[in-house]
């Protein structure tokens, strides 16, 4: 057996850097050296050096007296450098704001990462809580309307790996964690052009979301909407608002490779 080729441009100080500041997120907004240790599988040592040079320069605060960490402002500042760097972004955000104001419902564009999803735009309401108004929040991809969208279009074999070995999280007691039942809601996107969710991340919520495909046909992304199954049904969703999200996300034209 063959040594798998090393290499030499991996700096493995950086990435475990990078590991420290990826244990920081909505469920650990403040950690101490230990917690954080235990979250990367860093040795406590190196968590002192790493967190003591980030603190440094500035991507950590430290409380004086705990001694504890949390996110420092630059964070939001590589952030604000992804949503300029983004063109998705730029070409989305005015559309998502029109929208938003014509369904007087909450409008998002997701990403796909992976076999997540990341929501990069929000555009909420006066009701809306807080955790649905900002970017950045990740979610398994086939619980997600925004995930199943994007999913069914792939290719029918791309498909079947990604109702077999994508991970599902149980959010809510309606979290759907039969595989086949996942499988079918990707297949019923598939017919209608979209996907939707109901209950799946919080409860007595109706997601609904149309693909963005990049240049080259392949699913980059989602037009999506949130709305209360206490005052909307599903029949009412699919008749009123698929077509303005499918409408929207088809009028995005990404570049290849975006």
């Amino acid at each position: 057996m063959t040594k798998e080729k090393q290499d030499t441009l991996f700096v493995g100080s950086l990435e475990k850097g990078m590991r420290v500041l990826h244990a920081f997120n909505e469920h650990h907004t403040v950690l101490g050296l230990t917690e954080i240790a235990e979250l990367t599988g860093l040795d406590k040592s190196a968590v002192q050096r790493l967190t003591n040079t980030l603190h440094k320069v500035g991507y950590l605060n430290k409380d004086p007296e705990s001694r504890r960490y949390s996110p420092s402002i630059k964070f939001l500042e590589l952030g604000n450098a992804y949503l300029w760097a983004d063109p998705l972004v730029q070409l989305a955000m005015p559309k998502l704001i029109e929208l938003g104001r014509l369904l007087s419902e909450r409008v998002n564009v997701a990403r796909l990462a992976g076999r997540e999803i990341v929501y990069v735009i929000r555009i909420p309401t006066q009701l809306t809580a807080f955790g649905a108004m900002v970017a950045g929040r990740r979610l398994p991809a086939l619980t997600t309307s925004s995930g199943r969208a994007m999913i069914a279009r792939m290719s029918e074999a791309e498909r079947k790996e990604a109702v077999e070995t994508w991970p599902v999280r149980v959010v809510t007691s309606k979290t759907t964690t039969d595989r086949r039942k996942i499988a079918e809601a990707i297949e019923d996107a598939v017919a209608c052009g979209y996907g939707l969710t109901h209950s799946e991340n919080i409860m007595n919520e109706i997601g609904i979301a149309a693909p963005v495909l990049s240049g080259d046909g392949r699913p980059v992304a989602t037009v999506q909407c949130s709305v209360s199954s206490l005052k909307w049904s599903v029949d009412r969703v699919r008749a009123e608002i698929a077509p303005h999200l499918i409408e929207v996300a088809n009028s995005i034209h990404l570049p290849k490779g975006s």
